[in-house]
């Protein structure tokens, strides 16, 4: 036990049930804090004067990173984040499935873009930007960039129907070796969207080519997560290697009732890929999808919600047959009578999400769009679904492996230093919760919904959530490539 007169801490949970994020057994114990760091975990003497917060019958664990999200704008707009903090979450993935919010000004906002927020929020013409105004005006969470190729043929390209030519792919690499300058982790894809189903393998690899000698990450929305899935994920693999980065398979999935039970092939896939180069995944726990609306997936999903229209606004939150029904009109004609829209689909096969979850690559991502008016329920209970229902109720997961996946997986295949574990000297992403209550509330019906049983949560030091409200405290980071503390071995 460290002294009372050696330790200073400015408080000390005690009596935990510490879930350290290395996926090891949970112990009891208490954590010290320090200057926004961990001080001391485990026997911690209390020192005179420092706050001591009673945790017995409650766990903390290290804050969770949210591996893939869609918040790029959303950070500037509600810098509270209640929807995440909510949920335990501290750190924020952005940039996935090939949009991200910069580098793109003054132009149209294509779909799907606009799945990140409104027009006016695109008005960063560099990715440094769009970063010097989030450490300008921080938000309640850490945020790991990731730069959008989609975004980079937007911002270069008149004509994002074909491949890029020689001089747009050079204009593209240039703004792609100014994200990741700047501090870009690595780089989306979303080739399976409109603005980017024309680019060949080889104009991703060209533009792609600043990444390599980075240790980066490739994070990828793939061509097909349905019928053609198999070489769409052998497409990104050989990405991978032609770049020398990590392979991040976004919000994996088995689309569609003829693909469910695939699972067994991808991940089998997977797991041989990653003994010859780095590789992972994200999932979240629904069986349910959300993006822009489109006829393939109404036509593929056993039931379609429309989540916003400005086609027919009348249609948010209600299910797309209804809405054909009342409008007398066959499903394309409705896709097109509710562009621009956007949608949740039905689409997985409950056996295939619990697969995923269960392999070890898996890391958690919610893959929300906080902007939706009636959003999938993933944007406010993606963690807390997971350690309700995977931990407590199917015991798919146990919650160590469960709190691992949440927190020291993602920390060490996205290359964040000095986070996601309960070490001292770590940073002070914590959250506490009560493994026995804690649950989501949001529903496909009713998505908007704090979770219930997450008491508090601290980043960096500073306390944003107490169970009931975000705090004042606006203490996220814009976190760098190997920033802060080098993993102990």
């Amino acid at each position: 036990m460290m002294g009372a007169s050696m330790l200073q801490a400015d408080f000390i949970v005690a009596g935990a049930t510490l879930v350290d994020g290395t996926g090891g057994p949970a112990r009891q114990g208490d954590l010290a804090v320090r200057d926004g760091r961990i001080a001391a975990v485990g026997a911690v003497a209390h020192p005179t004067g420092a706050p001591v917060i009673d945790a017995r019958g409650l766990a903390l664990a290290p804050g969770f990173i949210d591996s893939h999200t869609h918040d790029d704008g959303y950070l500037l707009a509600h810098p509270e984040m209640l929807p995440k903090v909510s949920q335990g979450i501290t750190t924020v993935v952005t940039g996935n499935c090939g949009i991200s919010l910069a580098p793109l000004a003054g132009t149209a906002i294509p779909q799907p873009l606009d799945l990140l927020g409104p027009a006016e929020l695109f008005r960063f013409d560099t990715f440094r930007a769009w970063l010097d105004a989030l450490r300008a005006t921080p938000a309640a969470v850490n945020v790991v960039p990731l730069v959008g190729h989609t975004t980079l043929r937007v911002a270069v390209m008149d004509d994002t129907s074909r491949a890029a030519d020689a001089g747009e792919r050079a204009a593209m690499r240039d703004l792609m070796q100014e994200a990741l300058d700047a501090g870009a982790f690595g780089v989306s894809t979303g080739t399976f969207y409109p603005p980017a189903s024309a680019a060949p393998t080889e104009e991703i690899v060209e533009v792609c080519a600043p990444l390599r000698g980075r240790s980066g990450v490739y994070a990828t929305h793939l061509r097909d997560e349905a019928d053609d899935i198999v070489p769409a994920m052998e497409e990104a693999l050989l990405i991978g290697r032609e770049l020398d980065c990590r392979v991040v398979f976004s919000h994996h999935k088995l689309a569609g009732e003829r693909n469910h039970g695939r699972s067994r092939e991808t991940l089998d896939l997977i797991s041989r890929a990653a003994a010859t180069q780095p590789v992972c995944l994200d999932c979240h726990p629904y069986p349910a999808t959300s993006t822009m609306l489109r006829l393939d997936r109404a036509r593929l999903a056993s039931r379609t919600m429309i989540t916003w229209s400005k086609g027919y606004p009348e249609a948010t939150g209600r299910d797309f047959g209804e809405v054909m029904a009342e409008l007398g009109l066959d499903d394309e004609a409705a896709v097109a009578r509710l562009a621009p829209a956007g949608a949740i689909y039905f689409l997985m096969d409950p056996a295939d999400v619990g697969r995923i979850f269960s392999h070890p690559l898996t890391m958690v991502g919610s893959d929300g769009l906080p902007f939706d008016p009636h959003p999938h329920p993933r944007q406010w209970g993606t963690f807390t679904n997971v350690l309700r229902a995977m931990v407590r109720e199917q015991r798919l997961l146990t919650l160590e492996a469960a709190i691992h996946k949440m927190t020291g997986l993602a920390a060490d295949q996205y290359g964040i230093a000095g986070r996601g574990l309960l070490q001292e000297g770590y940073h002070a992403d914590l959250v506490l919760f009560d493994p026995a209550t804690v649950t989501d509330v949001a529903t496909f019906s009713a998505p908007i919904q704090a979770s219930h049983g997450i008491h508090a949560v601290w980043v960096n030091g500073k306390q944003v959530w107490d169970g009931k409200r975000t705090g004042a405290e606006r203490p996220g980071q814009v976190l760098q490539p190997g920033m802060a503390l080098p993993r102990s071995e």
